[in-house]
């Protein structure tokens, strides 16, 4: 359960600081922090599952 919650966080962190760095309002930071919240969630997602099915 960590690796989503930590994909989401770090997608979060990295979208926004992406945003930022190319000049970007408010709008466009949440907007970034969310696409690549959900991005990395999912590949969270993946790990957790592969790493369940695999210790099982």
């Amino acid at each position: 359960m960590i690796y989503p919650l930590g994909g989401l966080f770090l997608g979060a962190v990295l979208g926004a600081f992406r945003a930022k760095s190319r000049d970007g309002k408010i709008a466009d930071m949440a907007q970034w922090a969310a696409v690549f919240a959900m991005i990395f969630g999912i590949i969270g997602l993946f790990i957790a599952v592969i790493i369940t099915r695999n210790t099982i």
